[in-house]
């Protein structure tokens, strides 16, 4: 018999993951809508830039807020508001009347996604047995992707269900028919009240209660993971140590030598993975594929196929991320982005010319999510959700986080200019050259986390620091 309830801590993480869904549904459902709602209200270049990226707004809003949130009142009440965001920003996009609130409710929404992709994660990390926990943190990602999965469906199948549908009236018909953007959006809200519904039914976070001093109950929920008392008592007895030997304040140890390395560290990778043409293929590739001459429908379709590559690969990084590690997974799947990237740059460039079917472009295309969702995709919540003390997790994942969110705020805004501008070829070009300092960081930085516990990891960067100052001396 094995020393822990795994069928347990597996619920958890499930449940916890279901933020992740939301978070992808809620970026990939825009894709989708892009066309209709710029043609509903002429909205120029610019105008569809800050549609698709004023969500990224409340996420940066959302992530700013949920390092202190989590770290004050808790990491469950931290889902608890995510979950409230969706909902309230699902029923306000199906409703609402102008193109302002349509916007409010899309940064609502966002702020969602920002407490969540820092929060979700970081719970799992922190009730997650060592050995499972990249297995378990990647579920997030899963979820994500099956949440882009989700999207890309409802956004195909509602379209072609609404050209179906005869004349009609009423608040039905408008919403999933004459201005059917508002049924992709407005779906979100069963999930999300769902969500918000199956919260209740988690613990609070182990380690957060002891950091809040609250040991007996943070024992009673190890006594639910771990079948030995033993166990617990060790559990309890390494965060509480680790906890009582920070005599600095949250904000001074964060930036105390060693953690700031990992601080750094983490920051650099958040923002650089953004810069990797990810989001540019998630938010615009119907536009990007209409634009090599697919119509609507099968832009959409093509979509679908995007999402299920990113969600089956997701499968494949979550079974191997604790046995090959971290680091190999980036070195091996940065890799094979940059090949993709200058293969999808060399259609753009002279598909045409060479007459490439679009079936060329769409293998390149599922090539690049490929090598992404093995790699960066899987590999940077985990890394974020482990790398830092518990004490102050929550802060440092918050900037990290923020990082993350202003990158891909960014990207989000500049894909349709550097498309026009600096045309298809050129812009995937820039994500290829991208990807080399982020193989960088990881390799000159980024220590491998796999089958180390939290408390273990934190010691690395204080003992690395400790070594390098006493070199230097």
């Amino acid at each position: 018999m094995k020393d822990y309830h795994i069928g347990y801590v597996i619920f958890l993480a499930l449940v916890a993951a279901g933020g992740g869904f939301l978070f992808g549904y809620d970026t990939a459902v825009i894709s989708g809508t892009i066309g209709q709602v710029t043609q509903l209200y002429g909205l120029n270049v610019l105008q569809q830039g800050w549609y698709v990226g004023c969500a990224l707004v409340g996420s940066i809003l959302g992530v700013a807020a949920a390092g202190t949130l989590s770290d004050r009142l808790g990491r469950k009440t931290a889902m608890v508001v995510a979950a409230t965001m969706f909902t309230l920003s699902a029923v306000g996009c199906a409703l609402c009347n102008t193109f302002d609130q349509l916007v409010v409710y899309r940064i609502i929404g966002g702020v969602g996604i920002g407490v969540a992709s820092i929060v979700c994660p970081m719970y799992i990390s922190e009730i997650a047995i060592t050995q499972f926990r990249g297995r378990l943190v990647s579920t997030y990602q899963l979820a994500i992707t099956i949440g882009f999965v989700a999207a890309y469906l409802a956004n195909y199948l509602l379209l072609q269900w609404s050209h179906t549908v005869g004349e009609g009236s009423g608040l039905w018909h408008k919403v999933m028919v004459d201005e059917v953007y508002r049924g992709m959006l407005g779906l979100e809200t069963v999930p999300a009240f769902l969500f918000f519904v199956v919260i209740f039914l988690l613990p609070e976070s182990p380690r957060w209660l002891i950091v809040r001093g609250q040991s007996e109950r943070a024992k009673g929920i190890f006594g639910r993971i771990y079948r030995r008392e033993d166990d617990c008592q060790q559990q309890v007895a390494e965060v509480a140590a680790s906890v009582s030997s920070e005599e600095k304040s949250d904000v001074r140890y964060l930036f105390s030598p060693g953690i700031r390395v990992a601080l750094v560290a983490g920051l650099c990778i958040a923002i650089l993975g953004q810069f990797m043409g990810v989001n540019a293929v998630l938010y615009y590739g119907p536009k990007i594929f209409e634009d090599a001459g697919l119509s609507s429908g099968d832009s959409l379709f093509y979509q679908v196929l995007v999402g299920m590559v990113n969600m089956l690969t997701t499968v494949l990084a979550l079974l191997i991320i604790d046995k090959v590690g971290r680091k190999q997974l980036v070195y091996y799947g940065v890799t094979g982005m940059i090949v993709s990237l200058l293969l999808i740059a060399t259609y753009f460039s002279f598909g045409e010319a060479w007459h490439w079917s679009s079936i060329v472009m769409l293998v390149f295309f599922l090539l690049y999510v490929f090598f992404t969702a093995v790699s960066i995709s899987a590999v940077v919540w985990v890394l974020l959700s482990e790398m830092y003390p518990t004490r102050v997790r929550g802060l440092a994942m918050s900037i990290a986080g923020f990082s993350l969110w202003i990158g891909t705020y960014l990207v989000s805004q500049l894909t349709p200019w550097l498309l026009a501008t600096v045309t298809p070829t050129g812009t995937f070009i820039i994500f290829a050259i991208m990807c080399l300092p982020y193989l960088f960081i990881m390799w000159r930085y980024i220590p491998e986390t796999a089958g180390r516990s939290l408390e273990e990891i934190e010691r690395y960067w204080l003992d690395r620091f400790s070594v390098k100052q006493k070199t230097e001396n």
